[in-house]
């Protein structure tokens, strides 16, 4: 990793630090579970099957859409103005999404808690919290929002760490889905009992993006880990060519944001 990646991720991480830090100060632990366990009284606070959503479509060798919604991105910076979450998430539903991605980072994405419960409430799909999990804290939030699953980023943890994360969200009833750039990463991410394998194709090196990275590791990857090709998914002619290798799972956010009519996007690229 580059200086000025380890740099950026550092400073991502750093910041993370700080905000688990002043969240147990504001809403303690405890003040979690019992958040958890008030709202766990209602129906639609269950968790969706986020895993079971995914690998039902890719079993049949159909596209499985996990579709995003971001505001922003420190290197692309505002994507979407207006930004209304229960639209796009209800667009994306429109659309065919089989599970919605919703930025919670407030600092480097302009993302929101309260966006993840808008777009969850507006539709019937899973919903992942997309951050920078780094502690169990950030596990009781995403249960406490509503999350259905979590990120894990496989550059950012140890293994030890990511297996008690995972450990943590089994326990919450969350699904997981660990994030991959590299083969030394996905050494460490196949020691996890997620059947979800995300591969970043953004190289953190360089930022540059190429869906190669994803065909490079496939030949790595047991038979029972489904993968989701994340970043650079931009054309028709991108899914057609991740479907000749054999790869049902994706993670799209990008090009649906910049879209005036997002499901109707997503439906287009996947038709």
């Amino acid at each position: 990793m580059s200086t000025q990646t380890s740099d950026i991720l550092a400073k991502i991480i750093a910041t993370k630090h700080e905000e688990i830090t002043r969240g147990k100060n504001i809403k303690p632990p405890a003040a979690l579970h019992d958040i958890i366990s008030e709202q766990s009284l209602s129906p639609d606070f269950s968790p969706r099957k986020f895993a079971q959503a995914m690998m039902q479509r890719m079993s049949k060798q159909q596209s499985a859409v996990i579709a995003e919604i971001k505001k922003a991105s420190p290197s692309k910076g505002i994507l979407r103005e207006p930004f209304m979450p229960a639209q796009i998430a209800a667009s994306y539903q429109s659309g065919g999404a089989t599970c919605l991605s919703v930025l919670t980072d407030e600092q480097y994405f302009q993302g929101s808690t309260v966006y993840l419960q808008q777009a969850r409430a507006a539709c019937d799909l899973p919903v992942i919290r997309k951050d920078f999990i780094i502690d169990d804290y950030q596990v009781l939030e995403a249960r406490a929002m509503g999350a259905d699953a979590i990120l894990l980023i496989a550059a950012a943890l140890s293994t030890a760490q990511m297996l008690d994360l995972e450990a943590q969200a089994y326990a919450h009833g969350m699904d997981v889905l660990v994030e991959v750039h590299n083969a030394h990463e996905l050494a460490s991410a196949l020691r996890l009992q997620t059947p979800l394998l995300g591969i970043n194709n953004r190289n953190l090196k360089t930022f540059e993006v190429t869906l190669q990275t994803t065909l490079n590791l496939l030949a790595e990857i047991p038979a029972n880990k489904c993968v989701v090709t994340e970043s650079g998914i931009l054309s028709s002619a991108d899914v057609q060519l991740m479907r000749q290798h054999g790869v049902h799972g994706y993670l799209v956010g990008e090009a649906f944001m910049r879209a005036p009519e997002p499901g109707v996007a997503l439906k287009a690229m996947f038709a």
